[in-house]
């Protein structure tokens, strides 16, 4: 099963936007590749599919992959980091010069 953690810093990014925004959850953008971003969005004001599979959640925040990328990481760990940027267009991560980045790896047997 995949997994899904986040980093202190992603955490402290995740507890400031929730303080403006209220509760968010995330969606694993179109990469499955190491580096690619996952998107941030208010509770709500993105429609989860039925084709949708929650991976669990980062700082109380669900997590969300579409089922296509789930069949290419399920034997993948997923870490939620920060890096200097912006973040993706309608993610409430952008504006904010951080932005949330996955990084990847083989989950152990």
């Amino acid at each position: 099963m995949t997994r899904v953690t986040a980093t202190d810093a992603a955490l402290e990014l995740i507890a400031e936007i929730v303080a403006d925004h209220g509760p968010v959850l995330f969606h694993q953008s179109g990469g499955c590749c190491d580096g690619s971003s996952p998107m941030c969005y208010p509770t709500g004001e993105f429609r989860i599919g039925d084709n949708d599979v929650k991976l669990g959640e980062i700082g109380g925040a669900p997590f969300y992959i579409s089922a296509a990328q789930y069949e290419t990481l399920k034997h993948t760990d997923l870490l939620i980091d920060v890096i200097p940027g912006r973040g993706g267009m309608f993610s409430l991560d952008n504006g904010r010069e951080r932005r949330f980045l996955t990084r990847s790896d083989l989950a152990a047997p």
